[in-house]
């Protein structure tokens, strides 16, 4: 059995584009999305959104089913908003800091 945190590298890594978090966030808000959708959403090309989506289907984050030549692709991790709700809170609060630093070293 692969070792949990071999398996836990492979999505953080499947998880360090941005835009597979892209993909992510627009799937968290759809049941299912066919790939042409999320290419019209993102703005990048078929090829591109292709192989972001091999990378998370194969970390486990996603799955997908075919329906003739549409391809159509689910979340399979809907838990991972709370994760990045807490990342969210923590970027913002250092973004705060850094600016309340600033504008102390501004008013010196």
């Amino acid at each position: 059995m692969a070792d949990i945190y071999e398996m836990r590298a492979a999505v953080a890594k499947a998880l360090a584009h941005p835009i597979r978090l892209q993909i992510i966030e627009l799937l968290l808000d759809k049941t299912e999305l066919c790939v042409c959708e999320i290419v019209k959403d993102i703005g990048e090309s078929q090829s591109t959104i292709s192989k972001h989506l091999r990378i998370l289907k194969s970390a486990g984050l996603v799955d997908n089913r075919k329906d003739g030549l549409m391809v159509f692709y689910r979340l399979r991790v809907p838990c991972i908003l709370k994760f990045f709700e807490c990342l969210d809170r923590v970027l913002i609060n250092d973004i705060e800091a850094k600016k309340a630093e600033f504008s102390i070293r501004e008013d010196d």
